[in-house]
């Protein structure tokens, strides 16, 4: 684990400068005041103090740590990246001391790249190819890259003369691994066709993907040095936090409490409503609207492929119950699509809730992926929802999710994906695939250390759809740092007593996370599992309280106020 050692020196201080410095921040005052600045001078006080007493010390008269050189701090910040050198090639015309300054002038960078990237696609690649699902790909691509500036936006916005709270650094976490996850996608999809394709777009991607990381790696750190030093700050504002958000106003705690809160448009198949489908009720959503829109979707089955994009926010969707109403498709990787455009469904904007109501492809496992809900939208929400399909059935994507008395069921890697996603008394249900297949219920992406992602399903129940006598595990590493738990959860007897496995037979990096904890039932016996470097067999309570609603997805703040039960521990 890195601890602020990682960082080097910014310079040397007085060990009463040093003392001064601790009993300032922990004035009361300056808790409630913080800002970015001060977490990065306490990162630098912390650092120097400890150098000041390494036996090679210099006198305690020397030069302070801010009075540094540029060069010198942009290269105590870059230290802590896993692309030092391109970091301080980028960042060296910012030409400041001023951590903070550094660290914002790293997203304009990183934005700038971005808008270059995504400005080629799928133009400049597009132009001579013939393979339909070569060009999709490349649609996608700019799909994600596109979403990957928005996310960027947000992250610039979130800091623009605001006072950054341990809230804030986690948004930017949150938001920054996203843009990393959506480059990634790029990748993923390219690899189904063209894997010549990919190595030239990633030659391209170069600049983009690692200044995206190391914006990620330097707000990583801030917090982490924070959490790791016992330093009470952010401890004291999680509790002022924790109220109430400023985006969650009275009007929306009224809509999220309500159990059937008045529509905006009602949708219903037999004309009793405002409109007959889902994608006309989609149509009418404004544009970045601070107010919930609400969609109510009377029983009935709706066959169409419904996408609300990124600019859609604050959308619940709620119908007469999970299998009354049914939104289903039948797109499929088999059948010529991109597996990130199979999704019946797609909710992207930030603030999406969905209850009462199932997601279904029925394409069928013949066809290969085949997605029934995909999401990138952050602080989402699942209630009493159903994810039916075989391959690929929940693509959860990016950002912070979770998800409350959900049926999932599928085949191969049914839960998919690079989000932080919490699931809490769901009942995952694998079941029967082609001969010869065997089933993984999770295969989550993770790709760069400081991403805050990963799945943690919690007080849940796993048990079959039906007959199953396939070969079936909790899942299988798909990234170098995928991170999967699993908590408190009945586990049948039907898993392999390895319990998980590996991708295409090979041992995954021990960089990956892989955990149980306290889990019951004849699949719960952990003596014959896999040998991995990088899996838990026996997580202690510390480990397993990382995943948990509060740790993992912040979750206690927007998940109070709604009429969705959860646990936050």
């Amino acid at each position: 684990m890195d601890t602020c050692a990682s960082f080097k020196g910014y310079g040397k201080v007085d060990e009463l400068e040093e003392a001064a410095f601790k009993r300032k921040i922990r004035n009361q005052k300056i808790i409630l005041s913080v800002s970015l600045v001060l977490f990065i001078s306490l990162i630098i006080g912390v650092v120097a103090g400890t150098l000041v007493h390494r036996k090679d010390s210099r006198n305690a008269d020397e030069v302070p740590a801010a009075a540094m050189y540029p060069a010198e701090a942009i290269k105590s910040v870059c230290s802590v990246t896993l692309y030092p050198e391109s970091c301080f090639t980028s960042l060296g015309a910012s030409n400041t001391t001023d951590p903070e300054k550094i660290f914002q002038f790293s997203l304009t960078v990183v934005m700038g790249s971005l808008h270059k990237v995504s400005s080629t696609f799928p133009g400049k690649f597009i132009d001579g190819k013939e393979d339909p699902s070569v060009k999709e790909a490349l649609r996608v691509c700019g799909t994600v890259l596109r979403d990957a500036v928005d996310s960027l936006d947000d992250c610039i916005s979130s800091i623009d003369g605001n006072p950054i709270s341990v809230s804030r650094i986690n948004d930017l976490k949150t938001w920054l691994s996203t843009v990393v996850t959506d480059q990634e996608t790029c990748f993923d999809a390219l690899e189904e066709v063209d894997a010549a394709l990919v190595t030239e777009v990633r030659n391209l991607m170069k600049n983009s993907t690692e200044f995206a990381s190391n914006s990620l790696a330097i707000v990583s750190k801030f917090l982490r040095t924070v959490e790791e030093n016992n330093i009470p700050i952010h401890r004291r504002l999680l509790e002022t936090e924790r109220g109430s958000p400023p985006w969650l106003t009275a009007a929306h705690r009224r809509i999220l409490q309500e159990d059937k809160p008045k529509p905006n448009v009602t949708v219903a198949k037999d004309g009793s409503g405002d409109v007959r489908t889902i994608t006309e009720a989609v149509e009418r959503i404004q544009n970045k609207s601070e107010s919930i829109f609400v969609i109510h979707v009377k029983a009935g089955e709706y066959v169409e492929n419904v996408v609300l994009s990124k600019s859609l926010w604050n959308v619940m969707i709620y119908g007469d119950g999970k299998a009354a109403t049914v939104v289903s498709g039948k797109r499929s990787n088999g059948t010529g699509f991109a597996t990130f455009v199979t999704a019946t469904f797609v909710a992207m904007g930030k603030g999406f809730m969905a209850r009462d109501i199932g997601f279904k492809n029925d394409a069928g496992p013949q066809n290969n992926q085949a997605v029934a809900f995909r999401s990138g939208s952050d602080r989402s929400i699942f209630y009493r929802c159903s994810f039916e399909a075989f391959q690929d059935t929940l693509y959860a994507h990016s950002n912070r999710q979770f998800y409350r008395e959900c049926d999932v069921s599928g085949t191969v890697d049914f839960i998919f994906g690079n989000s932080a996603s919490v699931f809490q008394d769901c009942k995952i249900m694998p079941r029967q695939p082609l001969p010869n297949q065997f089933v993984t219920i999770t295969a989550q992406g993770k790709t760069d250390p400081n991403q805050n992602t990963g799945f943690s399903i919690q007080r849940s129940e796993m048990s079959p759809l039906g007959n199953l006598t396939a070969p079936t595990y909790l899942g299988r590493p798909w990234k170098n740092y995928s991170t999967t738990v699993i908590l408190q959860t009945n586990i049948g007897g039907f898993l392999n007593p390895l319990g998980w496995l590996a991708w295409q037979s090979i041992d995954p990096p021990s960089t990956i996370f892989y955990g149980e904890y306290a889990n019951a039932g004849p699949g719960s016996n952990t003596s014959s599992r896999v040998q991995w470097a990088g899996y838990k067999p026996t997580l202690t309570a510390a480990q397993a309280s990382r995943f948990n609603v509060e740790s993992f997805i912040q979750g206690t703040s927007w998940l109070n106020g709604t009429n969705v039960a959860f646990e936050s521990t």
